[in-house]
């Protein structure tokens, strides 16, 4: 999963700056319903981790049965907060 297909998909865009909050509103809704749906599991956390970068990721026990997901997720939220550092 690319940013770029993602943004696409979700808001009709890959440039935000002009999405309407109706319209961010729906794409993230739209995305947190095929999170629920989806099976695989690198796909999930694709997902996931898309709508964590937006603030509107479920929670870990929600969003993942697997320990090593939740794990995975953890660090990828440790990653982003140190590069938040940094700059």
């Amino acid at each position: 999963m690319q940013l770029d297909d993602l943004l696409q998909r979700y808001f009709a865009t890959t440039d935000l700056s002009g999405v309407s909050p109706d319209t961010f509103a729906a794409g993230i809704e739209h995305c947190r319903v095929d999170l629920g749906l989806e099976e695989d599991r690198g796909k999930r956390f694709a997902l996931w981790s898309f709508l964590h970068m937006f603030g509107s990721a479920p929670d870990l026990d929600v969003a993942f049965e697997n320990e090593e997901d939740r794990q995975a997720a953890r660090n990828f939220m440790d990653l982003l907060a140190a590069s938040e550092g940094d700059g």
